[in-house]
């Protein structure tokens, strides 16, 4: 499948400040996705959008719709919203393809958006915690991610020990990426480093290991061969060679003890990555870099490992040698991922498929990976319950 076009919004914008709300930031997005794949959108088939809380900050259901509310050449496509929580991008371009190959479609608009400064941050971060296991995690926390994922690193530690500084040099990787990238919600902030700006959220979990409250928006314009074929002066800007996909049960705990006995912390997330290796044909050595899930410092932690980067437990080791850092053997969110560049929850997965596709275009910019020709992503809802990774490769010169 090929990425025609994409586009990513500013995440350092705040869109309720500036007076937008859903209409204006989805005709920004359909308007220069559309733009950017040079395909005008009376050639669209199918839409699918993705948005995890539109009713619970911004009263506003039905997102679906909202691209023919705003551009009148796109009344009368067929459009669906998808929700999977922090993977609702991931699930509306698994649902895009999933059209594209059943011969429905030849050409699907992808949009991924998310509203959620509507209210203070600590208010937001209380509502997102509606995506966990209602009535069955309830702790006393105003911070239910924060919390979980504090979880995963005492599970960490519990099996193999675990270092913080890890965690922090993490996040202070992902900081400085950001600094790289244009749109980077955190591109002009310096990363908190004593007690007073970076106090303790929840568990071990500091303020520098948390993802920011981001607004924003995400396309792609995806295509068959067939349309290719039919506009021989299309160039595309990357090809979709694989995917994988788990879903598992809500529960975080739930999932700690089904798999206590594991190698992996979550066996199934390994399983997503490699399902999407063994559909490209690919092993992680094919592979020039990833973008990956950090809403905290943990998750990133897991992914280290989960990719095979390192033996389980060994995560720490690819962060102290520099492997992960931009100009090491396997840059890991170049783009500053979700903690620098900004994580609009709904959008997350698509943007993740949006950078990839400029690494392997080399239209990356400052945060350019030299020489990439595929990149990976590894997008996660609630407490990893839906994983996805996918596989893009550049396109083969003609």
């Amino acid at each position: 499948m090929w990425i025609a076009g994409a586009y990513q919004s500013d995440f350092a914008r705040n869109l309720t400040r500036e007076g937008r709300d859903f209409a204006a930031l989805t005709e920004e997005v359909v308007a220069h996705t559309l733009a950017a794949a040079r395909i005008g959108a009376e050639a669209v088939d199918v839409i699918h959008v993705g948005n995890a809380f539109g009713e619970v900050f911004a009263g506003q259901g039905h997102l679906g719709a909202m691209p023919a509310t705003v551009n009148p050449a796109l009344w009368g496509v067929p459009a669906v919203r998808h929700e999977a929580a922090c993977a609702s991008g991931s699930v509306v371009t698994r649902a895009a393809i999933a059209d594209l190959c059943a011969g429905f479609a030849d050409v699907a608009l992808v949009v991924g958006i998310e509203l959620v400064k509507t209210v203070p941050g600590h208010i937001g971060a209380e509502r997102m915690g509606v995506a966990a296991w209602a009535g069955h995690e309830e702790v006393e926390t105003t911070n239910m991610w924060a919390w979980v994922f504090a979880q995963v690193a005492d599970e960490y530690d519990r099996r193999y020990g675990l270092d913080d500084a890890y965690l922090h040099a993490i996040a202070v990787n992902n900081y400085a990426n950001a600094k790289r990238n244009p749109n980077a919600q955190t591109r002009d902030w310096e990363p908190p480093t004593d007690d007073a700006d970076n106090p303790f959220v929840e568990g071990r979990l500091r303020r520098i290991d948390c993802s920011q409250l981001t607004d924003g928006g995400a396309g792609l314009v995806l295509v068959t061969d067939r349309y290719l074929r039919d506009h021989p002066d299309l160039r595309p800007l990357a090809r979709i060679e694989g995917w994988g996909q788990r879903t598992v049960g809500l529960g975080l705990q739930q999932k700690l003890d089904r798999d206590r006995e594991s190698p992996y912390v979550m066996p199934h997330v390994r399983q997503a990555i490699q399902q999407a290796f063994d559909w490209a044909g690919v092993t992680l050595d094919d592979i020039d870099g990833f973008e990956v899930h950090d809403c905290f410092s943990p998750s990133e932690y897991l992914a280290i490992d989960h990719l095979g980067l390192t033996e389980p437990g060994q995560s720490w080791r690819a962060v102290e040698d520099g492997t992960i850092a931009l100009g090491g053997r396997f840059p890991i969110n170049p783009s500053g991922g979700l903690i620098g560049g900004g994580h609009p929850v709904g959008a997350t997965g698509v943007r993740m498929l949006v950078d990839a596709a400029k690494q392997v275009s080399e239209t990356a910019g400052d945060y350019q990976v030299p020489g990439a020709r595929r990149f990976g992503t590894l997008n996660i809802g609630g407490s990893t319950a839906t994983t996805f990774s996918f596989v893009v490769g550049a396109v083969p010169m003609r």
